[in-house]
């Protein structure tokens, strides 16, 4: 084959394979729909203890006060540094949670963002209904004992919220919301205790209900929408598909979500409280439906467990549940690389205290570690480059043989101990690298509102400078600008053993990219324009060695 030849089909494989990861990240597992139909399910008697906590005493309810669900709507405030929390006590359901340590945008006076705002208990989070024959409504008056109406939670102590309501046959129901002061994750049982002398059936229902907006759909870089995961997959359920039909899935899958780019509303059920999952488009909003196994609930005491979790798409404060929520963090094929690179990003931060120059040391630290292979690939390509005359000779001469110019080129090529594909390989496994860098850099929460310098003060959004002054309706700013260029001046100091016609058409990748980077987080153009740089400084000083 002739090297020219290969080189071609190596950058084009590149530009493809390049454009089409920028364009379509790696697409989840396909989407798996289990049928779950079942005509006489089996009685199930499912018997658990209730765990013993550490008690706010303002926030108990004691068993001897219940209501006899008359009382009106309350409203009950949960707060720490963190979030303020707000239920209502119809349905004992969570109506909103705002975090308190984030920005809806990047402005000294915005609002703070709020995973959950409905506007009315039916779209609250975290109801329990009844299923298969239990009369347990959804929007069932609950009691709670203390007279506050807004609870700070202590700096230390968790503290355990507490909710009953008894249905008029007598099943008495209590939600026992577990909060700690200084994480994101939360504790519920449901504890379920038949007062009459007749036996109950059927299933326990708890549901997180999302509100949608076109306005806060994915985009072909993050995915918005119902995300579940069974232990090895994540499987995505878009909005637009579930309005054409719901999803269920089986009782395999570990927790469910809702999730957008940066923050995620998410349940674990434990063992003994799911049989499946149903996830639906109700109303305006993603329903997502943890049914427990049917059941024959006797006087004994019930209870059913599960963990929440609403906050920021954090890998260290989802992984700190133990639950495997930090996988709802999608970070590709190269993930095992990715996560490294993420640690070593927060290090340098420590040090630095700006993510923009911790983007850059990183980028340093990584052209150091493939220094010599580049080094070996520029050089490889500049002693190919000096062979061409004699190649140009050998295809004039024996053009037509093409079994005998292959075989001249690498006797050339073993005369002058230079290796064909030195200038390819190297180039070749630096790519996992920059894939997961990019993965990385593209989704992480750390780099929301993170100000770098002079005019870019969000390494999340897309340089827009030009735009802002101009009144563009598409971005562009000066960031992506230069790093094409830089990209340009880097393949112009490249060697080629390109004619001149594939030379031109490679030329072209510069303004492609150019053109994919308008819109990319600034953070990820930080990294490609450093990077950048230091290819050229590094080919600078090959050229002028070889000079």
């Amino acid at each position: 084959m002739e090297n020219r030849r290969f080189i071609l089909a190596i950058a084009l494989i590149l530009f493809v394979w390049s454009g089409f990861n920028l364009l379509f990240p790696t697409a989840k597992k396909a989407q798996q729909e289990e049928s779950l139909a079942v005509s006489q399910p089996e009685q199930v008697k499912t018997v658990l203890p209730v765990r013993e906590h550490q008690v706010q005493a303002a926030a108990v309810v004691s068993n001897d006060k219940l209501p006899m669900n008359s009382a009106p709507e309350r409203k009950i405030k949960i707060s720490s540094d963190l979030y303020d929390l707000v239920f209502s006590t119809e349905g004992a359901r969570l109506i909103r949670a705002q975090l308190n340590q984030f920005k809806e945008v990047n402005t000294p006076d915005s609002a703070l963002v709020k995973v959950i705002d409905a506007e009315t208990a039916d779209f609250g989070s975290y109801g329990v209904f009844g299923g298969d024959g239990l009369y347990l409504p959804e929007n069932l008056a609950y009691s709670f004992a203390s007279e506050k109406n807004e609870i700070h939670l202590s700096s230390t102590d968790k503290t355990d919220i507490v909710f009953q309501a008894t249905t008029p046959d007598n099943l008495r129901i209590t939600k026992t919301f577990t909060f700690y002061p200084d994480k994101y994750y939360f504790d519920l049982n449901i504890k379920l205790e038949n007062l009459s002398s007749s036996l109950k059936k059927g299933t326990i229902n708890l549901s997180i209900v999302d509100k949608w907006d076109d306005s806060i759909k994915g985009d072909r870089y993050n995915f918005v929408g119902a995300v579940s995961f069974d232990g090895e997959d994540l499987f995505e359920d878009a909005p637009k598909d579930l309005k054409e039909k719901s999803k269920s899935y089986g009782s395999n899958i570990l927790w469910t979500s809702f999730t957008t780019k940066y923050f995620s509303n998410i349940v674990k059920p434990f063992e003994g409280s799911i049989k499946n999952i149903n996830i639906s488009f109700k109303n305006s909003a993603v329903v997502n439906t943890i049914v427990s196994p049917f059941s024959t609930f006797d006087n004994n005491v019930y209870t059913f467990k599960y963990e929440g979790f609403v906050g920021p798409r954090d890998y260290e404060l989802l992984k700190e549940t133990g639950l495997s929520f930090e996988r709802i963090i999608d970070l590709g094929f190269f993930g095992i690389i990715a996560k490294p690179l993420m640690t070593g990003l927060k290090f340098f931060y420590g040090y630095l205290g700006n993510f923009g120059f911790s983007i850059v040391l990183l980028t340093v630290c990584i052209k150091l570690l493939f220094w010599p292979l580049t080094q070996k690939s520029y050089s490889s390509m500049k002693d190919m480059q000096k062979l061409q005359p004699q190649m140009q000779k050998l295809r004039a001469k024996h053009g037509k043989d093409k079994q005998k110019l292959n075989q001249e080129m690498m006797a050339l090529y073993k005369e002058n101990r230079v290796n064909p594909f030195g200038g390819c390989l190297p180039m070749l496994v630096q790519i996992p690298v920059f894939f997961a860098l990019y993965q990385v850099l593209l989704g992480a929460i750390e780099l929301r509102h993170a100000p770098f310098m002079l005019w870019i003060t969000d390494l999340s959004a897309a340089d827009t400078l030009i735009s802002d002054a101009f009144n563009l309706s598409f971005a562009l700013g000066p960031l992506p600008l230069i790093m094409g260029f830089t990209m340009f001046l880097q393949q112009k100091m490249t060697p080629t053993n390109m004619d001149p016609t594939q030379a031109k058409i490679m030329m072209f990748m510069p303004v492609f990219f150019t053109f994919i980077f308008l819109s990319f987080p600034s953070g990820l153009v930080v990294y490609w324009l450093v990077n950048n740089l230091l290819t050229i400084a590094q080919q600078y000083m090959i050229n002028r060695k070889t000079a």
